[in-house]
């Protein structure tokens, strides 16, 4: 076995392994029962980043788990077209070149996106690769696949036919950047700081004029209408008169309409229906005309008369300038509110009248609502009725036996054909309720998008009746008249459109196939907190009108990657990490374990490249751990099992044997456990805490004792049990790790019965419950405990590595046996000469100065004659009392102050005041330590003085 593990190697070799064999790809044959992800498809705008590698990495543990545990585990993977992001960023290529996609024409600037999809498809393909994801790449989609392409056409046939699609003119979001129409959850708000402006416009009768307040004033060129509160009444005789526009002259009238807010402003507001999703509702009402200002570049067209042309914010800018200079500004008040940005492209968005197709959402929402609580009382009675997990006390995994929380009554041959109803369950539970409250006040969707790239809207406008056909394919002619003259609707669906359809679209649907049959409903959906009312609301939308079914089990939703601040990561901070690097740099093992150790469900995860260090050297622990263990083993073929149990059965166990065997059993009951309620993060921490604690620091130096004594026998025992723990231990951490222990796994020696030609499809272990052993883990738990006791205070005082020091233990009578029996752990592991006593006789003289502790049966001493320079380690103290004492008065004086207790944050105070209590607790403890040097000091001048007048 090398020295030192290759990570990049190991990698490339292994990889290619697993895909070449296709352990990735199910039977699908029904001699299992399935288990079902489908990836959160990136787009293919470029390199995945770390939320990708976080995203990934919880998917890639659960599926390699899973198909461990006897499932026939399919993880589709796929991409998504992503629109607006991919078109612009082709656009963006474009403009470098000098080009438009006008300039190119719709077929050629398809021909270029294309190719951009090609090239940046075969990049994630790589960086999946290379974080080692175990994907079934030969059911890899698009979402502008042929089949995928086909479902989204049927899914707009059908909704267009039940009326729930349909087309109209409606204010929308609209980015003038991307010129396209935005739905409501692709605007992010963002708090601005701007201007109200208060403008007074002339009645007509020259008898005065009325103060309205807008925020946006170059809309006034399509003002048709002032509205005032009907109850306002300093405004009740206005009502009805006219006023003039100023700067353009156009005349409009004095409306009542209880939507003002007559404590807002002046009460009294401008009414520019094209331009305000309010002012749109005002004016259905009222009946007044739409007048669109602006382009969709964002610039003034011709109806703002002498500033047609300007960009919306320069005419902002000059009609300010000049309507205070003609007397109609009367204040410019700074103001700060919430402005709509696109998501995509950072413009800020305009409020647009528009002819856009939308999705009438309530009907879709009415059943998704109606589903959510059903589902509520189904899993309510489930989690009643749930078996427990049995428990045969054998090696190997099966599905039968480790449902678990993933699906609990899981049906074992196919699915969608079973009529089973499947509930969802979102982890943690709190989204599901953020869920709800999003689709019970939800709104029409606008699926429309004025872009080239995307699943072309199949409507076919008529140009001579005007009449539209929907239809799945190309039809010959309108339907309404029968004229061959018709063509095909320019925009395309919105993105997410096609995304809704991802966990069926993507198994076959519309077509009943055989994927279809046994892997739908899916069994996980993983994905951020950030997307549920893009994605999941719609996917369940979606699905229950065309399945029947919910599209998946459970929802588990992580958090955003932030810096080591808590700052999310961003190009204008300069805090981005590339994955790609950190694996360049400390291997994809280390990227996946930092990644899913710190993950908790629903939270946001800290990036700190320590932690990839830390991850980094837990691998090359396990290393080092299993070349130890196999440099010691020189047989080709090892019963590590035969071993084990002979062993148990005669009874010839040592008590640190019996306690790693008892610890791997609990280890592996509480992963499988916590694995199955999605506590990843935890689930990993009990691996590493298992291997590089339990195993590594402390078996594996107990065992030495056998592996360098002269019984053979008890040194092939040894060997037994160190293999059949790290073959157990690798097995853990392999959904985790896979690529280190996979190339561990092939160096062990053989087993007799043989073993699964590789960790992927190896069974997951199961606990041995007659393994477990609460006596040995009470007896060397409480070992280990006065072992690191002494440790800490070798070197709180600074005891040289190499020196040996007296170790007095007065144990009570019923535990002298356990003292003496491992005496020769406690010696070499605390580097001391060991004596065991008990309790009764007291100290010995020679412990009067001594530092030491307590276990739960014993006391133990080390004396401090000759340990340390006295003197010198009083010095230390003195220095070390100094600074703790600094340390509690300055947190003090910070406490002290009422301007920091009242305006910092509380959990800012509480963690000032966990300080405080910290500090006071390390000078006590130094304090003591002064004490009883002084004493020692003190009470060795007066010895010598004795002596010298003796």
């Amino acid at each position: 076995m090398p020295k030192t593990y290759r990570p990049h190697e190991a990698a490339e070799r292994w990889y290619r392994h697993w895909v070449e064999r296709g352990y990735f790809t199910p039977k699908g044959d029904g001699s299992k029962p399935p288990f079902t992800i489908v990836i959160p498809p990136p787009n293919v705008t470029g390199n995945l980043h770390l939320g990708h590698a976080l995203n990934n990495t919880l998917q890639d543990i659960l599926i390699r788990f899973k198909r461990m545990q006897g499932y026939d585990a399919l993880w589709l993977p796929g991409m998504d077209h992503a629109g607006i992001a991919t078109q612009t960023r082709v656009e963006a290529k474009l403009a470098e070149e000098g080009l438009t996609r006008h300039d190119l024409g719709r077929e050629a600037f398809l021909e270029r996106v294309w190719s951009w999809k090609e090239h940046f498809a075969d990049v994630i393909r790589k960086q999946w690769a290379s974080l080692g994801l175990s994907l079934d790449y030969s059911r890899e989609r698009f979402t502008l696949d042929e089949g995928l392409s086909r479902a989204v056409r049927e899914v707009f046939v059908r909704l267009y036919e039940k009326g729930l699609i349909y087309r109209g003119e409606y204010i929308i979001h609209w980015d003038p950047v991307a010129r396209t129409a935005l739905s409501d959850i692709e605007v992010e708000y963002r708090e601005v700081e701007g201007k109200l402006y208060h403008l007074r416009y002339p009645l007509k009768d020259e008898s005065g004029w009325i103060e309205i307040a807008t925020t946006r004033p170059e809309t006034m060129f399509g003002d048709v209408a002032v509205a005032v509160h009907p109850d306002d009444e300093r405004y009740r005789e206005l009502v009805g008169k006219t006023v003039v526009l100023p700067v353009i002259g156009r005349e409009i009238p004095i409306i009542a309409d209880a939507y003002v807010d007559p404590t807002f402003g002046t009460g009294a507001v401008k009414v520019t229906p094209a331009h305000d999703p309010n002012d749109f509702e005002i004016g259905l009402r009222h009946d007044l005309p739409r007048i669109v200002v602006m382009d969709e570049s964002g610039r003034m067209n011709e109806n703002a008369g002498p500033y047609a042309g300007l960009d919306r914010f320069e005419c902002r800018r000059r009609l300010a300038e000049d309507l205070a200079a003609a007397g109609v500004l009367v204040k410019a008040e700074r103001h700060v509110h919430n402005v709509g940005h696109s998501q995509r492209t950072g413009a800020v968005v305009e409020p647009y009248l528009s002819t856009q197709w939308f999705v009438r959402m309530k009907p879709l929402a009415e059943r998704a609502i109606a589903q959510a609580h059903a589902d509520d009382r189904l899993l309510a009675d489930r989690d009643r009725v749930a078996p427990a997990a049995e428990d045969d006390g054998g090696t190997g995994g099966s599905a039968a036996g480790n449902a678990g929380a993933f699906a609990p009554g899981a049906p074992t041959h196919g699915r969608s054909g079973s009529g089973e109803d499947v509930p969802v369950r979102f982890v943690p539970e709190r989204f599901k309720k953020i869920y709800l409250n999003w689709i019970e006040n939800v709104r029409d969707w606008v699926i429309s998008r004025q872009l080239w790239w995307g699943h072309r809207i199949p409507a076919w406008h008529c140009d001579d009746c005007g009449g539209i056909t929907v239809d799945r394919k190309t039809p010959p002619r309108c339907v309404h008249c029968g004229s061959e003259r018709i063509r095909q609707d320019e925009d395309v669906l919105d993105t997410w459109f096609s995304s809704a359809l991802w966990p069926f679209s993507t198994l076959g649907w519309p077509e009943e196939t055989d994927d279809f049959r046994r892997f739908y409903p899916t069994d996980v959906l993983v994905t951020g907190h950030d997307i549920i009312f893009f994605w999941v609301a719609r996917m369940i939308f979606t699905a229950l009108e065309f399945t029947g079914n919910n599209p998946f089990r459970t929802v588990l939703i992580h958090g955003l990657v932030r810096d080591a601040e808590g700052r999310k990561m961003s190009k204008s901070l300069g805090n981005g990490v590339d994955p790609m690097e950190m694996i360049e740099k400390y291997g994809a093992d280390a990227l996946r374990f930092m990644l899913s150790t710190g993950f908790a469900p629903g939270q946001d995860l800290r990036f700190r490249e320590d932690r990839m260090e830390a991850a980094r050297n837990f691998a090359n622990k396990v290393w080092n751990a299993s070349r130890f263990v196999l440099l010691n083993v020189e047989d080709a073929v090892f019963d590590a099992e035969g071993i084990v149990e002979a062993a148990h059965r005669a009874g010839t166990l040592k008590m640190t044997e019996r306690w790693i065997l008892s610890r791997l059993a609990a280890t592996i009951e509480a992963v499988t456990e916590r694995l199955e309620r999605f506590e990843i993060g935890e689930a990993g921490r009990l691996v590493y805490d298992f291997i590089w604690d339990e195993y590594c620091d402390w078996f594996i130096e107990f065992s030495k004792e056998d592996l360098y004594g002269a019984d053979p026998t008890a040194r092939r025992q040894a060997l037994g049990v160190l293999l059949y723990v790290l073959e157990r231990a690798l097995k853990l951490l392999h959904p985790y790790m896979p690529f280190v222990t996979e190339e561990i796994y092939h160096l062990l020696p053989a087993a007799p019965e043989g073993r699964p030609e590789s960790l992927v499809i190896a069974d997951w272990p199961r606990p041995a419950a007659h393994h477990r052993d609460p006596e040995a883990e009470e007896v060397i738990g409480e070992v280990r405990e006065l072992i690191r006791g002494v440790r800490n205070i070798r070197q709180e005082v600074g005891v040289a590595p190499g020196k040996t020091v007296a170790l007095h233990i007065a144990a009570d009578p019923e535990a002298i046996e356990r003292f003496s029996a491992h005496r020769p752990y406690i010696a070499r592991l605390a580097q001391a000469d060991v004596t065991v006593a008990p309790r009764e006789r007291g100290e010995a003289p020679e412990t009067v100065y001594a530092l030491g502790g307590v276990t739960r049966h014993a006391e133990y001493r080390l004396p401090l004659r000759d340990l340390v320079d006295v003197e010198k380690e009083l010095e230390r103290l003195k220095k070390e009392w100094a600074r703790w004492d600094g340390e509690v008065e300055r947190v003090r004086k910070k406490l002290a102050d009422p301007d920091f207790v009242e305006k910092a944050p509380p959990a800012v105070v509480e963690a000032e005041r966990e300080k405080e209590r910290d500090y006071l607790e390390r000078r006590e403890k130094v304090r003591e330590r002064l004490e009883l040097f002084t004493r020692m000091l003190n009470d060795e001048h007066k010895a010598q003085s004795r002596e010298k007048r003796g």
